[in-house]
């Protein structure tokens, strides 16, 4: 049988407000002026936005308050072709905002938010099938398909109790950062972590921001570590989500472990030369005028499958 999507998303969706251009954080008592803005989708919305632009049928479970905010949000996702059938407006619930204030290479989230009223499974509608499913540990137990790719957030407790890691079972895939990784498994290397999260899922991914990411896949025998590409950045808000949209993409077409991790980082590099997240998801456009424009012949020859699979 056939799946009625190509991946399926389950979790937090937020309404980000993205400031960028500032040299250093805001100081107590006086006024910065920024040189960039942006609005729009965030979270799970990151994801949803990204595997859209790369021409994957995706569905999106998550929680809009009936606000303006979460008009907004529900109103994007729809005009970027992502089915929100699952998806619920509940009255009276505020959707969370998230404030990202960029600078010095990374960003700074403030967050004002309450959890929707009830699980996942009592709010959200019947999801379809799909060939993979993404999901966001911290938002609870959530039915879904395919291969399953785990996703998480910023654990605020700053705890990173290893309890997370028992709702890996039954997981494809687990793509956190270095830092959380390391935390979660009480590791003090990425390699180390990447060797703890091998043995809970078949595919363990550790990305390391401009160092670039490491990954085992058990289903296929191969190990790879890719670096990272440089380029100048402007917002890493959602660049990570992206990544692992990007990953579930490659992964679903086949494709060479260390050509899925090539593939995710320059969609993740691509964006942070944007504002936001999901604002800023290359999709296919945006790759492929990056492999039209390269020259670097280090970079032709690591990227040269891209020439097989850019859609015509």
């Amino acid at each position: 049988m056939s799946a009625d999507v190509d991946v399926f998303l389950s979790g937090l969706l937020f309404y980000d407000l993205v400031f960028t251009g500032l040299e250093d954080a805001p100081k107590l008592g006086t006024e910065t002026w920024t040189s960039g803005m942006a609005s729009g989708p965030g979270g799970i919305a990151n994801f949803a936005v990204t595997l859209g632009r790369l021409g994957l049928r995706t569905s999106l479970a998550a929680a809009f308050g009936d606000d303006s905010y979460g008009r907004h949000c529900w109103d994007t996702l729809e005009a970027e072709g992502v089915d929100l059938s699952p998806s619920r407006r509940l009255a009276g619930w505020s959707t969370p905002v998230t404030v990202s204030l960029a600078y010095q290479g990374d960003r700074a989230l403030v967050t004002h938010g309450a959890e929707p009223p009830g699980t996942p499974d009592e709010l959200l509608g019947e999801p379809p099938t799909a060939r993979a499913s993404i999901v966001h540990l911290e938002a609870g137990p959530v039915q879904a398909s395919g291969l399953v790719f785990a996703d998480l957030g910023w654990d605020p407790s700053q705890e990173w109790s290893p309890d997370v890691l028992d709702q890996l079972a039954g997981c494809h895939a687990f793509m956190p950062n270095a830092y959380e990784a390391m935390s979660y498994t009480r590791t003090d290397t990425p390699e180390a972590a990447l060797a703890k999260l091998g043995e809970l899922v078949p595919l363990a991914v550790v990305t390391c921001g401009v160092e670039g990411v490491l990954a085992v896949d058990a289903t296929t025998g191969e190990s790879a570590r890719v670096p990272g590409l440089s380029v100048d950045a402007i917002d890493p808000t959602g660049a990570g989500d992206v990544f692992g949209a990007s990953l579930v993409a490659a992964t679903l077409a086949g494709w060479p472990l260390a050509d899925r991790l090539r593939f995710a980082n320059l969609s993740a590099a691509l964006s942070v030369q944007g504002i936001g997240g999901s604002m800023a998801a290359p999709g296919w456009t945006g790759i492929a005028r990056w492999w039209q424009e390269v020259t670097d012949p280090d970079l032709r020859r690591d990227y040269a499958f891209l020439s097989d699979v850019i859609p015509q």
